[in-house]
């Protein structure tokens, strides 16, 4: 079960002045395939983001990638061993994501979970200890460390015995040149 992350959103009162718009738990849960979950905080469909309006902009079913041009910030969870005898074939993990046929691959898959975005992504690890795996290698996270994920090929397995959680925010890039010169 995903832990409830609290959401406060702030905007302006008609006169301008700042307010809290909404405080409680994100609504916005959703459970994946493979075992791990993640509640939306935000999502933005351009940058610049819009500052008007007090419309919840995570109320809507999206995969993991943000829109075009816009963002996204979750929390995701990674339940203890996941990813460690992962069944799904990697198409699967692909589609359970929401990653589409437009994002352009690397190389073949070392892992079923291995996936890609076109996106920078800014990870904080927020509790737990996570392996990053890459194409090259592999890195052990903890809580405090920060991955800057710049469109690669990777996948989270947590091979720990605890839940670990994630602060993500993935932000809408251009394909890198060395993928689509291949």
């Amino acid at each position: 079960m995903t832990r409830p992350v609290r959401r406060i959103v702030t905007g302006h009162l008609a006169d301008g002045r700042s307010t809290v718009l909404n405080d409680t738990p994100s609504p916005h849960v959703v459970r994946r395939a493979a075992g791990n979950g993640s509640t939306l905080l935000w999502v933005s469909d351009a940058t610049p983001g819009s500052l008007d309006g007090d419309a919840d902009a995570a109320a809507r079913s999206i995969g993991v990638p943000p829109p075009d041009g816009g963002t996204i910030f979750r929390v995701a969870e990674f339940p203890p061993r996941l990813g460690v005898a992962y069944a799904p074939d990697n198409a699967t993990t692909l589609n359970d994501f929401g990653i589409g046929a437009d994002v352009l691959r690397g190389h073949a898959p070392r892992h079923p979970a291995i996936h890609r975005t076109r996106t920078v992504d800014y990870v904080v690890v927020l509790e737990g200890e996570i392996v990053l795996l890459l194409d090259d290698g592999e890195v052990t996270l903890k809580a405090g460390d920060t991955v800057v994920q710049r469109g690669t090929n990777h996948a989270w397995i947590n091979r720990s015995d605890a839940v670990c959680r994630l602060a993500m925010v993935f932000v809408d890039a251009r394909e890198p040149a060395v993928l689509k010169a291949r």
